[in-house]
């Protein structure tokens, strides 16, 4: 005997509302114990959620993109009366972490004998097969670097246990699709070419050497950098501003008023940025398909180094706030980052990003672009030179600065009279009330 019961969502903690990013069953599937149903996204996590019982599933609750929390219904399951009465306990929060996740792909029903059905019956009776991208068997990390690299998971074939599809895989499929060689064609724009296979190399045959992990951080960026170099056509301008007044400026201001926030020259690039944004709002802008999302709100992100490698985090609503709001702001976030504190709200929603190499040292160079946005903009540390002034060379501080943008959104025009802006601004910073 068999009853048609509910498969509901189990403990995920203190996760609610999530959406659902993928689900690798469908209706006529049948599934053990702690087989993933549904792979769920939050601003935390991405989750593996575990079926408590197995059995075949009669019909699906919930579709991608819907949200669920803990004791959300996901579909109708058939099970046998004794599974029902001894279904598992509800797995612990652990058993849904981050990935990799230890479950395996679910597999469809082997033929059973039955009785030949009659030639009317309708073929929609029969269950579709899901596409290859939901029953590829990989954890929710390694499908979340395939989407960021344009990669049809489905296409991928895996070495792990159980044919799971490890990050070497991944890796590899990557480098034989851009070498030309065998393998389904990349679903991302502009992904691909007659390139050479990566080099194999023996460092060790050369010298000793030392294998250092990727951080946590640079594996996250790292498939994104990439996407975003291969696909945005980038091009950037430079441009050098005359600081001198401004930086006078600011230490006296500082030495006014020695217990509010320490201004820093940043402080001032983010202001002068902003008012540059209002002026040529195409550089606070997104593409999206055929159409140009242009925001009206104005969120900087201002990278930051950790030592775990760069985060962005994010200055909202830069155009209403103080210089000295904006400073404190910016010492807040950047303690947080080096902590390891910074919240996914922190990071998220810039409009524009700025990427300061401060006193660190550079004469320039070319950040890329944090896709969606548009254009990003580069400082490096500000120098004496001497400028002709007409009568005699005067030594002045000279702030050098780089705009990358994407050719598919604006112009070099554009970059240009931006970039002026920006300099006319931190040269004269009356300029930013006019």
């Amino acid at each position: 005997m068999s009853n048609i019961i509910e498969l509901r969502v189990p403990d995920i903690g203190d996760f609610k509302d999530v959406e659902i990013i993928e689900i690798p069953i469908g209706p006529g599937y049948t599934i053990s114990a702690d087989d993933t149903v549904i792979v769920l996204e939050s601003d935390k996590a991405t989750l593996d959620v575990p079926a408590e019982m197995g059995g075949k599933i009669t019909e699906l609750k919930v579709a991608v993109g819907d949200t669920v929390s803990q004791g959300s219904v996901i579909a109708m399951i058939e099970v046998s009366e004794d599974a029902a009465a001894t279904s598992a306990p509800a797995p612990s929060t652990e058993a849904v972490a981050l990935a990799p996740a230890q479950s395996t792909a679910p597999e469809p029903d082997a033929p059973k004998a039955a009785p030949t059905p009659a030639p009317s019956a309708a073929p929609s009776a029969a269950p579709s097969a899901p596409s290859t991208d939901r029953l590829a068997h990989a954890s929710p990390s390694i499908r979340k670097m395939a989407r960021e690299l344009g990669v049809a998971i489905g296409d991928v074939p895996g070495t792990g246990p159980h044919g799971r599809i490890t990050r070497d895989d991944l890796t590899k499929f990557v480098k034989r699709v851009v070498s030309g060689g065998a393998g389904a064609p990349m679903a991302g724009p502009g992904v691909g070419g007659d390139l050479p296979a990566w080099p194999e190399v023996d460092y060790a045959a050369f010298g000793p050497i030392e294998r250092v992990p990727l951080s946590r951080i640079r594996k996250i960026s790292g498939p994104s950098l990439a996407r975003n170099a291969m696909v945005i056509p980038h091009v950037t301008n430079f441009e050098e501003a005359d600081v001198t007044d401004t930086e006078a400026f600011r230490k006296t201001a500082n030495a006014d008023d020695p217990d509010a926030a320490k201004l820093t020259m940043l402080a001032f690039v983010v202001k002068a940025c902003v008012s540059a944004l209002k002026a040529y709002p195409e550089f606070n802008s997104s593409l999206d398909g055929s159409d140009i999302v242009v925001k009206k709100y104005h969120h900087i992100g201002v990278a930051a180094d950790t030592p775990g490698g760069l985060v962005v985090p994010v200055i909202r609503d830069a155009d209403t706030k103080s210089l000295r709001e904006i400073a404190g702001e910016m010492k807040d976030l950047a303690g947080k980052a080096r902590a390891g504190k910074l919240g996914p709200k922190d990071m998220q929603g810039a409009t524009f990003t700025i990427s300061s190499l401060g006193g660190i040292g550079g004469t320039n160079f070319t950040p890329i672009i944090n896709a969606p946005e548009v254009a990003i903009f580069g400082m490096t540390r500000a120098a004496i030179k001497p400028v002709w002034d007409g009568s005699a060379f005067q030594p002045r501080l000279i702030q050098p600065m780089s705009l990358s943008w994407d050719h598919r959104v604006v112009d070099g025009v554009a970059a240009a009279k931006f970039l002026v802006h920006v300099r006319d601004v931190l040269s004269d910073f009356r300029r930013i009330s006019l």
